[in-house]
């Protein structure tokens, strides 16, 4: 049973005078935040809001790439040559490190974002691509990859430090891939139904499917979602239950030593 755990949300996912999320209380809650970094959300100002107060309250940051794709929010798939997405993945990374530099601080991890994350987890070229940037940008970056996905399995034949995910506010397919959120109810709004899977992740590396099937799962971090209008409410469930359980919360830093 893990004593520790990282608990990271997406962040920074308004643009310009749009916010979309209540980033301040959430960063309060979690111990990482994914930052988004101008492509499916986010800008320069967003960005540096958030990290000056990940500098002030102790959260670890990193890069959250997705589709150039403003308009669908980066939840749209978008088919592309595997050089031309290890190049937008290091755009984004690039351009997080430069706003971090105003804090002082490093970005320590990456985690993409909608339609790329869940194309990834599928495609071993979009995998490889999104850990070839990782690489050649900063190799001491923690890819944050879903339980038992293909960045998984990238992250690991790339070297890299790997933070296995799950996700505490999304249900969960039988083969360990999130259900599609076309599907009535597979986004969890109910923090209790969010404890539960956190906690059962957690401490007993499981989780039920949508149809009822118990999936064995490997987790280093919990996701909860920032910008559904529950996610304040969620996410305060969820680290309360940790806290109650005698379950650390830790940066992703703390919990992947050595990156």
């Amino acid at each position: 049973m893990a004593r520790r755990i990282n608990l990271n949300a997406d962040i920074a996912e308004g643009w310009g005078a749009y916010d979309i999320g209540d980033d301040a209380s959430l960063m309060r809650i979690i111990k990482s935040a994914s930052v988004a970094c101008g492509f499916h959300a986010g800008d320069h100002a967003t960005m540096h809001r958030i990290v000056m107060l990940a500098k002030e309250l102790g959260v670890s940051i990193g890069a959250h790439p997705g589709f150039n794709d403003l308009w669908g929010f980066g939840r749209r798939e978008i088919k592309m040559r595997t050089d031309d997405l290890e190049y937008m993945t290091a755009y984004q990374i690039g351009a997080l490190q430069a706003i971090a530099c105003y804090a002082g601080l490093q970005v320590t991890h990456l985690k993409a974002h909608g339609a790329l994350a869940n194309m990834a987890a599928n495609d071993r070229g979009y995998a490889m691509a999104i850990g070839r940037a990782i690489k050649t940008v900063d190799s001491s970056i923690i890819y944050v990859a879903l339980a038992g996905s293909e960045m998984e399995k990238a992250a690991l034949e790339l070297g890299l430090p790997l933070a296995r995910e799950g996700f505490a506010d999304r249900q969960y397919e039988e083969d360990g891939n999130l259900a599609s959120r076309a599907i009535p109810g597979t986004v969890y709004r109910d923090p209790a139904t969010a404890v539960e899977q956190a906690l059962r992740m957690v401490e007993h590396g499981e989780v039920r499917a949508r149809n009822g099937k118990i999936v064995k799962v490997s987790v280093d971090t919990i996701c909860v979602h920032g910008d559904e209008p529950s996610a304040v409410a969620v996410a305060k469930a969820v680290r309360a239950g940790l806290d109650k359980s005698g379950i650390e919360v830790v940066t992703l830093p703390e919990m992947i030593p050595g990156r």
